[in-house]
């Protein structure tokens, strides 16, 4: 019989009652910071900054004149130093933010023996890795609708840091009410164990001013495949309700048809708004659906 536990509201949110400052946080759960560092150590030359030409203040490069572009453009001072022309480029200032949400409800509590971690450790190491690469890649990151988007380089400990404070959203299945910037991305990483509507709503909303994004549906082996046999109680770790099912072998096949239409509706979602459908299972290795995403958003930025 496989075995299964679920964590505590204070084993989602490590370290509440202490001081919020970013040494002590990482003091209080130093294994799920490293754990991060060391898969964005593995993303290092995954993501190069999107950087492009563009109508800024900020210099970018210098690049040869080509023939039939306006003779202003030529930057004279640089086109001396030899017998060529240049024209000097500004780099792009549109806003490029990748805004994380990492759901801490209590269903993603929930952890069996066929996993390596519970879901919820599993998403925050994901995305504060995530966060990690991006940064080092020249993006800015930030919680969606919690924090602002920064490129600052400590930004593994101030995602942690505002986490960790964040105590309402222990409560939230759901991202917060949102609308990131048009050449924005969001990045949700839950179970996503929600009624589709209640999802696909929350997803119009936050793409509703033209972002991209990507769903992260993190799962447990046993929510995939309903490996249980003999007498079961099913625990709603939402709403606290318990269901005695007797036999647990008899509703296999029903559970494994049901929540492969859900996961289909999440993917139709996904797809209907032009964002990308990732589901990483805990006894995979945190860098596997890491690396998808590095692709993914390259990908949309190219």
């Amino acid at each position: 019989m496989v075995a299964t536990r679920a964590l505590s509201a204070e084993a989602r949110n490590p370290g509440r009652r202490e001081s919020e400052s970013a040494a002590a946080l990482a003091s209080r759960m130093p294994r799920l910071i490293l754990e991060a560092r060391r898969v964005s150590s593995l993303l290092a030359h995954g993501l190069h900054g999107r950087r492009r030409a563009g109508p800024g203040e900020s210099f970018w490069q210098f690049r040869p004149f080509v023939t039939g572009e306006a003779a202003a453009r030529i930057d004279w001072r640089r086109s001396a130093r030899d017998d060529r022309l240049y024209v000097r480029e500004r780099e792009w200032e549109a806003a490029h933010n990748i805004w994380l949400w990492i759901d801490r409800s209590a269903s993603m509590g929930f952890a069996s023996d066929l996993a390596t971690v519970p879901k919820i450790e599993r998403a925050l190491v994901l995305g504060l890795a995530l966060a990690d690469a991006f940064v080092e890649g020249g993006e800015r990151v930030g919680l969606l609708g919690l924090t602002r988007a920064t490129a600052a380089r400590n930004i593994v400990e101030r995602l942690a840091q505002a986490l960790v404070a964040d105590e309402a959203g222990l409560n939230q299945d759901l991202p917060p009410r949102a609308e990131p910037g048009r050449f924005d991305e969001a990045i949700l990483v839950s179970d996503f164990l929600t009624p589709p509507e209640r999802v696909a709503a929350a997803v119009r909303e936050i793409a509703g001013r033209g972002s991209r994004g990507h769903l992260v549906v993190v799962v447990d082996p046993v929510e995939e495949t309903f490996p249980f046999a003999g007498q079961a109680v099913l625990h709603d770790l939402e709403s606290g309700l318990a269901l005695d099912i007797g036999e647990a072998a008899t509703w296999g096949a029903a559970y494994r048809e049901r929540i492969a239409a859900h996961r289909a509706a999440l993917s139709e979602i996904a797809r209907g708004q032009g964002w990308t459908f990732t589901l990483h299972r805990t006894d995979r290795p945190a860098s596997e659906a890491a690396l998808r995403l590095m692709t993914l958003v390259a990908a949309s930025g190219a």
